[in-house]
């Protein structure tokens, strides 16, 4: 990709100087020097990852709180050679923030390290920013309560505490972007501070380089996340220019706030940088649009109602590739909903900093918590009520070529709100739009075999994806009222990647479980439904075998010893018998249990089996049990995954698919600490989101949060 994306970029700016295009110009030599530092930090970043993969120990700083079985992000402290690293850890804890020495087996991948039977020794204090983030997450869960996982999205960019269904629900009323960190929650926190200081009669150069340096006090503490990053740069050119009585172009302060973060080169893949960015840009267009279109014909509240609704609905449209690239859907409510959220997060966004400032005043901060409680409220509700609307959004599956496209069509719009003559870019945008209609027909190419846990929250869906791009779906996640991980989550990522689904199989009826398999049977029409057939199934499980029998989608009982074939992979039945489901008297042991087969690699797939199962597979199956990838029955659950059933298994990865901050306690720490024993790679949805797992037939790869590690050199289990 760098060779073409030179010599594109260098004919665009032979070109540029030929027509004395000096704005092409300058875009064009701005590509050319990205594309040098992206591979000057790829080199870097290469050179790094061989200098500690031969060493024996790493001095890292922790990004979440290590225990033994946990995923965790960190990076190499120290020295001239940063890294990102993941360690899988065996033995030893340590709270978020802190620096370590580990010791294990390092792996390398495309650029980071992954550290296997990680030990953690000697822990003393990180960085002062890791530890002031870390703070403020402890301290934000002490003050919010219930408010808790939200007050950390708005506060800090930490939304791994936001459910499935709050997510899926801010998608669709078109406010997701308002859950993490952005220029707007700079922006608010800076006016709130310099608001307070003009009230103290501060003179006009105190309130600004006061408001200023709070401001990026603010910043440091949460971590400093791209997006505020680039907000706070361009306050500080402003505020600066304004200072100066010197009028600056808002592009040339959005140039100053994108360049800033790039710093780190790998930061332009940040979805919150990009939407940061776009989402400025798109504001920047259409304050130009109204001042051409708008201002000269209206006057008084009509006119700032409709400059604010052109600059959302066109900051909404610049947006909509990486929102339906991220989230599944485009949002058609967006303009009006983001017209009545912004206002109340305004409001909201300086009581929970205030909150946040005084928390070690504990009754104050809660008294201004509890204050803050109605607005988070109000909140919330537009979400709702934006979700509820009929047609409020659109289901969409984009593919990397209808992203490009995508992109193609914002930056088309950007310059025809701009631009005198906009016809040019408006006729580009609708021959972007025109391909992209065509763009589905265009196949995708895929190799190998993949298994794929899909972050459901708390519920599982898995699905193996195999060499002929067909899809073999496991569960279908949870059921929520207004919504379900099938159409919030599942269909938008099987579509996003292409292929038909071959067959949908299903644990057992419980609504975490088949609580989307009605949306999913009646989207992906898979060829066919395999079910174990426990009686007194929920209304969730009666609606997808309807849906099955209105689409002619057939149904079949499974019994051990069956097996599907598709493509290579072999799916084969281990459980139950009808015999041992019709003594129970729970669906969780009745689970359908599956050994998918690809060469001589294994997956075991146990939905929630429960200990009682378990025995009964050691006595019925014990030897078929082996395999490289476990998936870890009762996400996790202390009453799954028995010494005697994991010692059959030996599992070189164990995935777990839970929820963030659920009420179940899962997963147990006893279950972490025997996976750990064996040296086995826990991954789960709560910390990593959605894992991939990879494989030939012999060798076998993890994708994890954009990182890739080949985790072993043949297919020999330990």
């Amino acid at each position: 990709m760098v060779i073409p994306g030179v010599t594109a970029a260098a004919l665009a700016a032979v070109w540029a100087a030929a027509h004395r295009r000096t704005a092409a110009l300058a875009l064009a030599m701005v590509a050319l020097a990205g594309i040098g530092l992206a591979r000057t930090d790829a080199d870097a970043t290469a050179r790094c990852r061989l200098l500690y993969e031969r060493a024996g120990s790493w001095i890292v700083e922790l990004e979440d709180a290590a225990a033994p079985g946990a995923y965790v992000r960190a990076r190499v402290a120290g020295g001239d050679c940063p890294l990102d690293v993941a360690l899988s850890i065996e033995r030893g804890s340590a709270p978020a923030g802190a620096r370590v020495r580990v010791t294990g087996e390092a792996l390398p991948g495309e650029r980071a390290l992954l550290i296997r039977r990680a030990a953690l020794s000697s822990a003393t204090h990180g960085s002062i920013l890791t530890r002031w983030r870390a703070a403020a997450r402890r301290s934000i869960d002490r003050t919010f309560g219930a408010d808790a996982a939200l007050a950390r999205a708005l506060l800090i960019a930490d939304t791994r505490g936001i459910p499935i269904e709050m997510r899926d629900r801010y998608a669709a009323s078109g406010v997701v972007h308002l859950l993490s960190i952005s220029g707007l929650h700079v922006a608010i926190i800076a006016a709130a501070v310099q608001l307070a200081l003009e009230l103290l009669r501060l003179p006009r150069r105190a309130v600004a380089m006061t408001a200023l340096a709070i401001t990026a006090l603010y910043i440091a503490m949460i971590g400093a996340p791209a997006p505020a990053v680039r907000s706070g740069v361009m306050l500080g050119v402003t505020a600066m220019s304004r200072l100066a009585q010197r009028p600056t172009s808002p592009w040339a302060s959005l140039a100053l706030g994108a360049l800033v973060p790039l710093v780190e080169p790998r930061t332009v893949l940040d979805l919150g940088y990009q939407l940061s960015v776009a989402g400025m840009a798109g504001i920047i267009a259409s304050g130009a649009l109204a001042r051409r279109a708008i201002t000269p014909h209206l006057g008084g509240a009509r006119r700032w109602l409709a400059t604010n609704l052109a600059a959302s609905i066109i900051a909404s449209l610049v947006t909509t590739p990486l929102v339906a690239w991220t989230f599944g859907r485009v949002s058609l409510i967006a303009p009006f909903t983001n017209l009545v959220a912004t206002p109340v997060l305004g409001l909201a966004q300086p009581m929970l900093f205030l909150a946040l400032l005084l928390a070690p005043v504990r009754p104050l901060a809660t008294f201004i918590a509890d204050a803050t409680h109605p607005l988070l409220a109000l909140f919330d509700m537009v979400s709702v009520a934006g979700a509820a609307m009929p047609y409020a959004s659109v289901p969409i599956a984009p593919t990397v070529g209808a992203a490009i496209l995508g992109g193609a069509i914002s930056i088309s719009i950007i310059v025809a709100c701009v631009s005198r003559f906009p016809s040019r870019p408006l006729l580009s945008a609708v021959a972007s739009a025109s391909l992209l209609v065509w763009l589905p027909l265009v196949p995708s190419p895929h190799t190998g075999v993949e298994l794929h846990m899909i972050d459901v929250g708390q519920g599982d869906a898995l699905a193996v994806r195999t060499p002929a791009n067909r899809w073999i779906l496991f569960d279908a996640g949870r059921v929520w009222r207004g919504g379900d991980a099938g159409r919030s989550t599942i269909i938008p990522y099987i579509r996003r990647r292409g292929g038909s689904v071959e067959a949908f199989v299903l644990s057992h009826p419980h609504d975490d479980h088949v609580g989307g398999a009605a949306t999913v049977l009646e989207a992906l029409r898979p060829r066919l439904y395999l079910d174990a057939a426990y009686a007194g199934g929920s209304d969730a499980y009666r609606a997808s075998l309807a849906v099955a029998l209105q689409r002619d989608i057939p149904w079949r009982r499974v019994h051990p010893g069956d097996s599907l074939g598709v493509d290579g992979v072999v799916v084969r039945i281990l459980g139950p018998d009808s015999i041992w489901t019709a003594a129970l008297d729970d669906a969780n042991d009745a689970s359908v249990v599956v050994l998918v087969e690809y060469g001589d690699v294994r997956f075991l797939l146990t939905g929630d089996a429960e200990r009682a199962e378990e025995a009964w597979l050691l006595q019925s199956a014990a030897q078929s049990l082996a395999a490289d990838v476990l998936k870890v029955a009762h996400h996790g659950s202390r009453t799954s995954t028995s010494p005697a059933f994991l010692a059959a298994v030996r599992p070189r990865i164990a995935l777990i698919s839970v929820g963030a901050g659920n009420s179940y306690g899962h997963p147990g720490a006893r279950v972490l600490d025997d996976l750990a024993a064996q040296g086995t790679v826990v991954l789960r949805t709560d910390r990593s989101g959605s894992v991939i797992v990879r494989t030939d037939g012999r060798r076998i790869s993890l994708v994890v949060q954009g990182n890739s590690w080949p985790l072993s050199r043949d297919s020999a289990r330990r």
